[in-house]
């Protein structure tokens, strides 16, 4: 059954996050239709309490029988070594009787496909999509539902939620990212915590100035937060999203306190109801100066930017204990209908949810004379459900005159009955799984490997390329300008960027295949309806491939080549071998952020900049650049990936040269180092092909 058919108390699903058990009690009790909650291993917030096994079990049992769902995020990139520790992760969610799984890697969503079939596969928003094809993508493989990247319109969820085919997931309150979720490697490269592996150091909350094209550079970053955007906050939207068909609203905050969940559950489940919520105290439970609905209205600019402040974190201080009252008490939003039967052969209390039925019988009624208002008396005693997650829907009782039990007597049935219809439906129920035997197999590294490079434009590629490469990339976009003797050996490169729907895209595919080309490269998992049946397909580093599991599921829907993520290690790589060839990115300045919302946007206008980019200048002097393409912008590595005199260590088939508005003539220089296997002229990284992030 739907996560929101089953769960959804108002039209449409409330869900909280629940970072530790409190936080977990807290949602519940001011009455989330679900909480989301992460296990030990393999959860975007590792620094979050989280739940061992064990505690998971617990924590569905208390959730379900207060008439709550609950959905385990692994939703993290698992490397090939950790896929056996995943299939227990995920073997563990199918023993706690979990209501779905929240997954990012392709890979982990093939082990629940295979070990837990029943368990509903949800897309987390580190899926990136952000699209209808994206949505379609994951209903092909197995998902029922898609979390939505945060920088969607309204527009755009509402087509995504009509024509994508699942349930749709929308965050309506809590942190925004800079950059769009799952194509982040700033925390990564800077920091070496991954974000995309659960430890993101929160890099984008550092002070950065933002600097256009032909601006003077200030001395420092200081007092600037140029990718520090405010808190979200579209709980006025609520009707307007449920009305739409969204199934189930989102809040934001596994690592924030329980006081928090509560206040923001409370104030949905009002909004909802058509009554006014406190949204001063929601600020000052926790914001950064105040919230911004800034994308889901299609205004991008200096409002969407923000930073927590000394005051802030004041206000937060002086808010908490107030907002406790929300949960200290057990919230009775479950109903239940009750029966009391007072006769000859026995007393009788008979209580049911609907689905979980518990009769409590008594002695036979004493006879004797009764107070004239002791019917009135009898139903409010079997009213009284305070302590108890329950509410009593409909209550019959049948009372023969001078029948009578002692109200204590009456108390004690109700309390009995209503234990045990709680412990009913506090049994977990398992699913059922099937055995996994996993088998890795290290692949041997190729003598010789083909050597590809990335051009922003034809314009910046050099005239004799064929010389040195065995192909190229260049964006789908620029397919026009391509001379036709060029391009057998292009791959076209869909942008990484796209939202709400994929009319333009198709559009330009379609051009693209009419002058001759048949070979494309998909950068988003919403790309691979769209290019199917139009020639050979690469999948790009913005899928996240980093096992041979995630490799083998974009196999099976049509990829021949793929290039790795660039946060995988040189150990993983060599354990990716499915019949499809594989790639790693040997030179160029990484993309650390893929961004709908510009930092420019602080210092000057898209009028005045005329997508000639810029630079952020961080704390350390170092200058990031920053280039736009469509609707979507990009902040690079400062110092370049080098590979050149390495690359025989690099286990996969071939390589590719990224190269980011460079000329023509330096794109040769460094196509000739690499082929004669040298080290860089310039300052150089070896990124994280060495480490563990």
């Amino acid at each position: 059954m739907s996560g929101a058919l089953r769960w959804a108390r108002q039209g449409i699903e409330i869900l909280a996050p629940a970072g530790d058990e409190e936080m977990l009690r807290a949602a519940v009790e001011a009455g989330a239709d679900c909480v989301y909650l992460g296990l030990e291993r393999f959860n975007a917030r590792s620094g979050a309490g989280n739940f061992a096994p064990k505690a998971l079990e617990k924590a569905v049992a208390f959730a379900h029988g207060r008439g709550a769902g609950v959905y385990v995020a692994l939703n993290t990139l698992v490397f090939p070594q950790e896929l056996g520790e995943a299939a227990r992760m995920v073997e563990a969610v199918a023993r706690a009787g979990a209501d779905a799984v929240i997954v990012q890697d392709l890979g982990v969503a093939a082990l629940c496909r295979h070990i837990v079939p029943e368990l509903p596969l949800h897309g987390s928003t580190q899926l990136s999509v952000t699209t209808v094809g994206g949505a379609a993508a994951l209903k092909e493989l197995g998902f029922s539902r898609v979390i939505l990247g945060r920088e969607l319109t309204q527009n755009e969820i509402g087509v995504i939620t009509r024509e994508g085919g699942l349930e749709t997931e929308v965050f309506v309150h809590g942190a925004l990212c800079m950059s769009v979720s799952g194509q982040c490697m700033l925390s990564a490269f800077l920091g070496g915590r991954s974000g995309n592996r659960g430890m993101c150091a929160g890099p984008c909350r550092l002070p950065y100035a933002a600097v256009g094209a032909g601006m003077k550079k200030p001395p420092s970053s200081e007092g600037c937060y140029h990718l520090s955007l405010r808190d979200q906050s579209l709980l006025p939207k609520l009707g307007r999203l449920r009305a739409m068909g969204v199934a189930s609203v989102k809040i934001e905050g596994r690592l924030r306190s329980p006081e928090y969940a509560a206040a923001v559950v409370d104030a949905c489940r009002r909004v909802l109801r058509g009554e006014e919520y406190d949204e001063e105290r929601l600020k000052a439970l926790f914001s950064r100066g105040d919230f911004t609905s800034a994308y889901y209205t299609g205004s991008r600019g200096k409002d969407l930017f923000g930073v927590r402040g000394a005051e802030d974190a004041a206000k937060t201080r002086a808010a908490l204990p107030a907002v406790r009252a929300l949960y200290r008490r057990p919230g009775q939003f479950t109903p239940v209908d009750m029966k009391f039967t007072c006769g000859k052969t026995g007393t009788f209390l008979q209580v049911t949810d609907g689905r979980n039925t518990v009769e409590k019988k008594a002695e036979p009624p004493v006879r004797r004379a009764r107070a004239a208002n002791y019917p009135e008396a009898a139903e409010k005693s079997l009213r009284k459900t305070g302590g108890t997650p329950f509410y009593i829907r409909e209550l019959k009782i049948e009372l023969p005159e001078n029948s009578y039990l002692p109200l204590a007597a009456v108390n004690e049935l109700r309390h009995s009955a209503l234990e045990g219809l709680l412990q009913l439906r506090e049994k977990t129920w398992p699913l059922p799984t099937r055995s996994y035997e996993l088998k890795l197999e290290e692949r041997a590294v190729p003598a010789a490997k083909k050597l590809y490079a990335r051009f922003d434009q034809p314009d910046n590629m050099p005239r004799d390329a064929k010389k040195w490469l065995d192909g190229w990339y260049l964006p789908l976009e620029r397919a026009a300008e391509i001379s036709p003797d060029l391009r057998a050996d292009t791959i076209l490169e869909l942008p990484r960027g796209t939202f709400g729907g994929d009319e333009g895209l198709q559009k330009q595919i379609e051009q693209a295949a009419e002058l001759g080309f048949t070979r494309f490269e998909a950068n988003n998992i919403g790309h691979l309806p769209l290019l199917r049946g139009k020639g050979e397909i690469s999948a790009g580093f913005g899928l996240n491939v980093v096992n041979p599991l995630a490799a083998k599921t974009l196999k099976d829907a049509g990829i021949s080549r793929i290039t790795l993520s660039p946060e995988i290690n040189v150990g993983a790589a060599s354990f990716i071998s499915c019949g499809v060839q594989t790639g790693m990115i040997a030179y160029g300045k990484v993309p650390l952020m893929l961004m709908r919302a510009c930092p420019l946007h602080n210092v000057t206008s898209c009028e005045k900049c005329r997508k000639r980019g810029g630079v952020l200048l961080d704390r350390k002097g170092r200058m990031l650049p920053l280039r736009c393409r469509g609707g979507a912008r990009e902040i690079y590595n400062p110092v370049p990936l080098w590979l050149g005199d390495r690359q025989q260590e690099l286990p996969c088939d071939y390589l590719v040269l990224y190269f980011t508005g460079d000329r023509p003539e330096w794109a040769v220089q460094v196509m000739k180092q690499f082929r004669a296997g040298k080290k860089c002229y310039d300052e150089y990284t070896r990124g994280l092909y060495y480490k563990n992030v």
